[in-house]
């Protein structure tokens, strides 16, 4: 099992699939098994989680969250530049290895996440807002596959997106934005309805989620100063929600 993403920001508790039938119709919060979290007084609660949960038809797994407030009711305060940019996130760390969605392997932690940041964009091959320029949509609500790592540049105990160092070139997803960082821009397009967030994610043939476990989670992230490794670290974790889940769903 991986860390707990409080105390020192590594995961922990992460619920594992099971291939159940079910019906998931409704919020994550009214699903049997569902990671559930406690209300908090004393954050936005835009990101006060109370329930998270994924389960899989076919090839289809479905991750959503259910907040005390509006799903994606908060962006950050743009910052004018790249440097010091804020980021806020959605987030389903998972067991999955890296390579299940296209990355070098390695000892990360892969999460799916919807964010917002209004100072740039980082999906070129999407025009999120329709007008016509696929570069400016940075504050709208959108997907990656991101690759987690302990990084003490950010912070005792702390995270950051894993950099990609000077003059490597480790293997990418297809849709991977350019950026030095395991970073992918799937375009699987989050779903903002009331309090729930969902994101529909397809696997490739072959990918075996099987034993997946995962928590939700959400935080606060920040582009480095100097916009250098680390270039992209998390600097707050505002909820989590953990603990044993049986996640249902259908392989047909």
């Amino acid at each position: 099992m991986l860390k707990t993403f409080l105390g020192g920001l590594l995961l922990a508790g992460m619920p594992a699939i099971a291939l159940a039938g079910g019906d998931h119709d409704h919020q994550a919060l009214h699903q049997d098994g569902a990671v559930l979290s406690s209300e908090k007084g004393d954050i936005d609660p835009n990101y006060d989680i109370l329930a998270a949960h994924v389960h899989r038809k076919g090839r289809v797994v479905t991750f959503h969250m259910t907040l005390k407030g509006s799903a994606g009711g908060t962006i950050p305060q743009a910052a004018g530049q790249l440097a010091g940019a804020p980021v806020e996130a959605y987030v389903w760390p998972t067991s999955l290895p890296p390579e299940s969605v296209g990355f070098e392997g390695g000892e990360g932690i892969l999460a799916l996440v919807a964010t917002s940041h209004p100072d740039f964009d980082d999906t070129p091959l999407y025009d999120e807002d329709g007008d016509g320029d696929v570069a400016n949509d940075g504050a709208r609500w959108h997907s990656h596959w991101v690759v987690l790592a302990p990084n003490e540049s950010c912070g005792e105990g702390s995270l950051s997106v894993q950099d990609i160092p000077d003059g490597a070139a480790p293997k990418m997803p297809a849709t991977w934005p350019g950026l030095p960082l395991y970073i992918d821009s799937p375009g699987f397009s989050p779903v903002l309805e009331g309090p729930e967030i969902t994101i529909n994610v397809s696997f490739d043939d072959g990918v075996s989620v099987e034993g997946m476990s995962y928590d939700g989670v959400t935080s606060a992230l920040r582009v480095n100063q100097n916009v250098h490794a680390p270039l992209l670290c998390v600097v707050n974790v505002f909820d989590v929600a953990s603990g044993d889940l049986s996640l249902p769903g259908s392989v047909n």
